[in-house]
Order: structure tokens, then C-alpha cells, then sequence
């Protein structure tokens, strides 16, 4: 459960003749004029040649005349209706009407689909009227925007379902296995479709850069801006600055920032590397036998602030034993109105030969945005991603997704505590009545046909309560699934409870968003670092689709609240 506060948090927002005349057949046994085809010499015939002739031809006149299997099956057939009615050939005759009725249904459909949507070049319809068709010229407008469009097409696909399923119901052999697959749709070769596709990122033709840092250099983070989300993302960003600088990055100390030991795998990041590229403050501190003094501190920004540290961040610093110069603005920039920079940039003004410098907080950083985000991040590296969950949080949410999720499903990050009035200072706001949210999550999941809703919240029982009323698909409410209190008939997060990792909130937020990462499809909350962070995850793994979208995306909150 997310635990970001949204006066901290003041991130970005993110975010388908005429028929010819046939002959009839000609017969398998014709007779033609006997005069035309026999000899023309004359012989006579007797009774007894009559007798062995006509008997034959009378048979086989009989036999290709006459549906003899019926002949003989009438009264049987007859029977068996009167005493069961409800025979396989029924049962087919039913579905097939079924069948016929959504067919219908579906071309009408169609016809609106097509008369709301307009297409340069397109032919006039031909529409379905009291049986006569007739060509259909009237005006079209554009009514569909891109996602009603989109929505209206696979609510075409999800019908075009049931009726492969209603078809199949009546089956024979009463065993549909072999003819529809895991999810219940009809085999069709190379003719599958998949609704919301994985994202093709083709990682291997990302532009990255070298890190090999100097065994005597380094770079002590600060991040200081916002919940462990923010700091995530700034760690990332000293992690490019690092190696653009050509310097081992120190992990700050728990007692001036996270314990990032306890959610990450920080040794990961130097296998990635195949070298030593980050260093743990305890580690750091061991190699300069506690006598730790920062040569430079340099501040990204130097307005409100510089660097984005006051005094009791100074304080706590030094607690540690740490002595430090003066801080020093690198440039002119206001954390409210970051500019674009450049890796150069960056190069030609927080290069130094000091053996050890502190770079302010750069999680509003803009430099190479477009590389940072990229997946994989901008780093050459042999791994999906540098920065992930520790083995410990990917076990459990590994253990917890096979417990109570399954390989499909929805994740949602429902950010509501705090978010009303953060969202409502942005224009458009990103607060949305619950009724409109529960709208935009069933088309999604109507999209991406998935059984349950993994929920990520921080939202009240009462929020939350209504919100599973409403999110409903073919008439039947789709579970929202949230992590249940600890319990020790369930084993899934055994592993938590024995390191004593368990309880701890950094931790069941970083287990969150493990498992939002790991879904089929997500659908983000705009304007969070928490969201932001779950989809560099599902970037650097691969698992982007077609369909994730932020909370009603490209939508306005259908009521809004005045400002105080």
C-alpha cells in the first residue's frame, strides 16, 4: 500500500451481383433417347430378356430417388424426439439460432460504428432495411474519438466471443479442449489475436553509455525530495550522473535517508555491471576508516534552495561524521522550472578531480530525459533493469501472484489519500468521482479479458467498497484483490515474516509495486512517483502492453470541486 504524501510529492503528470444463372447438375444416371445410343442394326426381344432388365433399373431408379437412411429412420427419429427433447441435434439447432440473433446484433452494431465514424474515400454503406438493401449516402460525422472508437471495436471482438462460444456449447464430442485455447476463445492457428500485446521495446538498439568509474573516485548521493518513490527515481538519476563523471556512486546511509538495503538488491547493480559501480555508506565509511570528508557539494538546483537541503539535512550529515565544504549552486535553475540539459552539460560543470563530491537532490532533474526513461535505463548493462526489489519482495510477490491471482490479471493503482487535493491544484485534475473511475476500469479490463483486479491503495474501506460494486463486466462484479493481513495458515509471505522484513512499510510498498509490475496490464494513477516507478519496472522487464494507461486517461473528472 502506498504511503506517499501529495504535499511532498510535486511530480509530473504523465501520461479500431447479381448471381449467375447455373445449370442444374447433371444426373449421375440420365436416361436419353435408347435409339440414340443403341446399334442401328434391329433384334428383337423376348419377355424373359424383359424380365431380367427392367427389375435392375426399377432398384436403382429407387435408389438414387429415395433417402433411404431417412425412410427407415422416420419412426425412430419420431420416438426418440417425443421422449427426449432435449437431443444434440436440439441443442445445435438452438445455438445455431442464438448464434444468428448476436450475428444480427453484431452487424447492427456495425452499421452504427460505421455511420458515427467518418473516412476519407470511404464507400457508402450498404445497410440492412426490412430485408431490401439499399446503398446508404447520408452525411457521417466524426462522433468517435480514438478510444470510444477502440472500445466500440473490441466490444465487437468480445461479442464476436460469445458467439464462437455459444457455437461450440452444442459440440458433439462434449470435449471443447481441442478446439479453443487457454482462454476460451477458438483455435485459429496463425490467426490468434491478442488484445493487449506486450510492448515490442527492441532494448537491444538502446543508445547507452559505458559506466567505469574511477576506483578512487566517487559520488555521494542526496535525495531528499518526497517518499521513497522520489528517491527511487533520484538514485536512477545520480546513477546516470555517476557514470557520466566516471565516479563509484555511495548509497546514502539509513540514518539520513531510506534503508534501501531493506527493498533493494544492491549488489545487483554491480553484477549488472560486471565491476564495481556502487557502494553501500557502511562499506564507504569502512574504506575511509570513518573519516569521511565530502571535498565538493555541488546543487543541480539553487532555487528555493540550494541543493534542496536546509539545515536539519545538514545536521544530520554531519551527525555522521561527515565534514563538508560549502554548498555550490553549479548553475542557475528553479526545481519549479527545470531546464533541458544536456550530458554534456552535465560534464562540463560537475566534473572535478576531488576524490569525493555530493551532487544536491536530482529527482526534478531534465537531462537526457528521453534516455533516462528509456528501458533498461541509459546504462550499458547485461540485466532487464539495475534498480529492482530485492530477491526476498520478487519471491513473495512471485508466491502471492500464484496464490491469488493467476498469470492474467489487471493491477490498479488507486491513489486516493491526499491525492484529492494535489490533483485538483493541476489543471485538468486527476481526481476522479469513483462512478467514472469504475467505468474506466471495466473498459480496460473488458480489453484485456482478465479474471481479477489486483488493487494497489491507499483509499479508504468506503472508497473501496463502492468501487468493487461498480466494476462490473458481462453483468458479473470482477474481484478486486488486495493483500490480505498477515496470516499463518497462508505461506506465500513466509519468507517476509522470517527475515523480519514484514510490517515494514517500505517493504509492502516495494512488494506492491512488484506485483503491479508483474501484471498482464496496469492501469497507473497520473501525477504519482509511485505509478512512475511501477512502469520503469514494467519497462525494464518487458512488460509494457498495448493496453496500461493511466487512471481514465484522456478524460476529465466529471465533477470537480472548487479550490479553498
Amino acid at each position: 500500500m502506498e504511503r506517499e504524501s501529495s504535499d511532498d510529492e510535486e511530480d509530473r503528470l504523465n501520461l479500431i451481383e447479381e448471381n449467375e444463372r447455373k445449370l442444374p447438375p447433371r444426373s449421375g444416371f440420365q436416361i436419353e433417347d435408347f435409339k440414340s445410343r443403341l446399334p442401328t442394326h434391329r433384334f428383337s426381344l423376348n419377355k424373359r430378356y424383359l424380365f431380367a432388365i427392367f427389375p435392375p433399373l426399377f432398384i436403382l431408379l429407387i435408389y438414387f430417388t429415395t433417402d433411404v437412411r431417412n425412410l427407415f429412420s422416420t419412426s425412430i427419429s419420431i420416438v426418440k424426439s417425443a421422449s427426449d427433447s432435449d437431443s444434440p441435434t436440439d441443442r445445435m439447432r438452438e445455438s445455431e439460432l442464438r448464434a444468428l440473433y448476436l450475428l444480427r446484433q453484431q452487424q447492427l452494431s456495425l452499421f452504427s460504428l460505421w455511420n458515427h465514424t467518418a473516412f476519407p474515400h470511404s464507400p457508402p454503406l450498404l445497410s440492412n432495411s426490412s430485408s431490401n438493401y439499399t446503398f446508404d449516402f447520408s452525411p457521417r460525422q466524426d462522433l468517435f474519438s480514438s478510444p470510444d472508437f477502440e472500445a466500440a471495436l473490441l466490444k465487437q471482438i468480445s461479442l464476436n466471443k460469445e458467439i464462437q462460444q455459444v457455437l461450440l456449447s452444442s459440440h458433439p464430442s462434449g470435449n471443447l479442449s481441442e478446439l479453443v485455447d487457454d482462454n476460451g476463445l477458438l483455435n485459429s492457428g496463425a490467426f490468434s489475436f491478442d488484445t493487449c500485446p506486450k510492448l515490442n521495446q527492441n532494448m537491444s538498439q538502446r543508445p547507452t553509455i559505458e559506466w567505469k568509474p574511477r576506483s578512487d573516485k566517487y559520488l555521494f548521493a542526496i535525495c531528499l525530495s518526497g517518499q521513497m518513490s522520489n528517491h527511487l527515481i533520484c538514485l536512477e538519476k545520480h546513477m546516470f550522473f555517476a557514470a557520466l563523471l566516471n565516479r563509484i556512486l555511495v548509497i546514502p546511509s539509513s540514518k539520513f535517508d531510506y534503508e534501501y538495503n531493506r527493498v533493494l538488491d544492491i549488489e545487483h547493480i554491480n553484477k549488472c555491471l560486471g565491476r564495481k559501480v556502487v557502494v553501500k555508506f557502511e562499506e564507504f565509511a569502512e574504506s575511509k576508516k570513518n573519516r569521511i570528508h565530502i571535498d565538493r557539494v555541488l546543487c543541480y538546483f539553487s532555487l528555493p534552495q540550494p541543493c534542496y537541503v536546509d539545515d536539519e539535512h545538514v545536521r544530520k550529515l554531519k551527525s555522521l561524521g561527515i565534514s563538508m565544504g560549502k554548498l555550490e549552486p553549479a548553475w542557475v535553475e528553479d526545481i519549479k522550472k527545470p531546464k533541458k540539459r544536456t550530458a554534456q552539460d552535465v560534464q562540463a560543470k560537475f566534473s572535478s578531480d576531488d576524490d569525493v563530491i555530493a551532487i544536491g537532490d536530482v529527482f526534478y532533474a531534465n537531462v537526457e530525459e528521453e534516455w533516462v526513461m528509456q528501458p533498461g535505463g541509459p546504462l550499458a548493462h547485461k540485466c532487464r533493469t539495475l534498480i529492482e526489489p530485492s530477491r526476498l519482495i520478487m519471491l513473495t510477490a512471485q508466491r502471492f501472484v500464484q496464490t491469488f491471482l493467476g498469470k492474467s490479471f489487471t493491477a490498479l493503482h488507486f491513489r486516493r489519500h491526499g491525492f484529492l487535493k494535489f490533483c485538483n491544484a493541476k489543471e485538468p485534475s486527476c481526481f476522479f468521482p469513483i462512478p467514472q473511475a469504475a467505468e474506466c476500469i471495466s473498459r480496460v479490463v473488458e480489453r484485456a479479458n482478465t479474471p481479477v483486479i489486483y488493487l494497489s491503495t491507499d483509499a479508504a474501506d468506503s472508497e473501496t467498497g463502492l468501487l468493487q460494486s461498480l466494476v462490473v463486466l458481462n453483468g458479473k462484479l470482477v474481484p478486486l484483490i488486495k493483500r490480505p493481513a498477515r496470516n499463518s495458515a497462508e505461506k506465500w509471505d513466509a519468507l517476509l515474516y522470517r527475515h523480519g522484513l514484514d510490517g515494514d512499510s517500505q517493504v509492502e510498498a516495494m512488494l506492491d509495486k512488484t506485483i503491479c509490475a508483474m501484471a498482464s496490464v496496469f492501469i497507473g494513477a497520473p501525477g504519482s512517483t509511485f505509478t512512475e516507478d511501477i512502469l520503469r519496472l514494467r519497462r525494464g522487464w518487458g512488460f509494457l502492453s498495448h493496453c496500461d494507461e493511466y487512471l481514465c486517461q484522456g478524460e476529465r473528472p466529471n465533477f470537480i470541486a472548487d479550490n479553498e
